[in-house]
């Protein structure tokens, strides 16, 4: 992959986009990952205003300081880039002294955080006439569908959703993100005990791509025990999220009925 190419493709894609779109730039959540932090900086490269907004939930301070490191970094490299932090762990203690004690597991808890980090980049946009900008990578959103519905899926464009999480990260290289976030394991932040993307899904990133690829290509050849333990991963994963994946089903009614 050409990196210098690609990165000038998605700016380009970005600038005509917003551009015919009538809104004036872009919101982008930074989580102190990879995927937020190359999204942020794919936009800022557009020259159009960026506001970033760090959405602590009960964060992990290392989280929420590798997301201020980025977020100073762009300040000083790109001066059409604003930034804010908002909050939110009032919102969620709020929220968990309404909903009742019995659906607040830790799957539920953990989307409704995504969810109101969607509504407060929303707000930003709508009152700054900007895009909400998605930090999906392509295995995540087409692949094992690992987003939350509404949450970190809520958004209005996707610059990275053609790309591997491994390219993902060699544009990071390209771009020149802080070296912790380059580093850092890559994690959702929603979960009280810290865990990792892969401790969720059970398999790495370059995993899920090669068996998203051996998928696509039809391959058919014998695989190691580890193989087939990842592509099950994939493959169940893959099925049970179509719902993320594909458009909402709309029920289309016969004319006769409606005649």
């Amino acid at each position: 992959m050409d990196n210098k190419k690609v990165v000038e493709h998605i700016v380009s894609w970005l600038t005509n986009y917003v551009e015919t779109s009538g809104t004036q730039g872009f919101v982008i959540g930074i989580s102190g990952g990879i995927d937020s932090a190359v999204t942020s900086t794919l936009c800022a490269l557009t020259g159009k205003k960026v506001i970033v907004l760090n959405m602590p939930i009960r964060q992990f301070k290392t989280e929420f300081d590798r997301s201020n490191e980025h977020i100073e970094w762009l300040q000083q490299n790109f001066s059409n880039v604003e930034a804010d932090k908002v909050d939110l762990t009032s919102a969620l203690e709020n929220l968990e002294t309404i909903f009742p004690k019995q659906i607040q597991d830790f799957l539920t808890m953990a989307n409704t955080r995504a969810r109101l980090r969607m509504i407060s980049l929303y707000a930003f946009a709508t009152h700054h006439k900007l895009l909400v900008a998605g930090t999906g990578n392509k295995v995540e959103d087409f692949g094992v569908g690992f987003f939350t519905k509404y949450g970190d899926g809520g958004v209005d464009l996707s610059p990275i959703a053609d790309l591997y999480k491994t390219q993902v990260y060699d544009l990071a290289k390209e771009l020149g993100v802080v070296n912790s976030i380059q580093a850092a394991r890559p994690t959702d932040g929603l979960f009280p005990d810290g865990r990792t993307d892969e401790d969720q899904i059970g398999a790495s990133y370059p995993e899920l791509e090669w068996a998203m690829e051996y998928i696509e290509r039809k391959e058919n050849k014998e695989l190691s025990l580890r193989e087939k333990e990842v592509l099950e991963i994939y493959s169940k994963r893959n099925r049970i999220n179509q719902h993320k994946v594909n458009p909402i089903p709309v029920c289309i009614i016969p004319k006769h009925l409606k005649a």
